[in-house]
């Protein structure tokens, strides 16, 4: 299978670096699959699991927020918080999502701390989802 170069970064730092199969990433509009040849292309991303298909291996990862850029064939995502499933701690996104839904049920929070809850809630959605994806090696 053709590989294109991919570069996966945050403001923490690179979380990938080399070459790939393929990258299926949500975008604010859906999802988008990237393969070698894409034509140039950029996008906002949304919240939602990344999957990098390299060396014949899946791996997924939590990405929310940011941009991808296909240009010239070299595909870049900057990502706001990227996180691979197997760095995900479980228990700390159910505590964020617990903390969320407290927020909701609370009859004085004001209308950004809804706001605010519900995107913590759905950060710790995607979060416990994509740990669920991880490789038993």
């Amino acid at each position: 299978m053709n590989t294109f170069p991919l570069r996966i970064v945050t403001p923490d730092g690179v979380r990938f670096d080399g070459d790939a199969e393929e990258l299926i990433v949500r975008t604010t509009s859906g999802d988008i699959g990237i393969m070698a040849g894409h034509i140039n292309y950029v996008a906002p991303l949304g919240m939602g699991q990344a999957t990098v298909l390299a060396e014949g291996n899946k791996r997924y990862g939590a990405c929310i927020g940011g941009m991808v850029s296909v240009v010239d064939g070299a595909v870049t995502l900057v990502a706001t918080t990227f996180e691979w499933s197997e760095d995900i701690d479980i228990d700390r996104a159910n505590a964020s999502k617990k903390r969320g839904e407290e927020v909701l049920s609370d009859k004085n929070a004001s209308d950004a701390d809804i706001m605010l809850a519900k995107a913590r809630i759905k950060r710790a959605l995607v979060r416990s989802g994509v740990a669920g994806q991880r490789k038993l090696y």
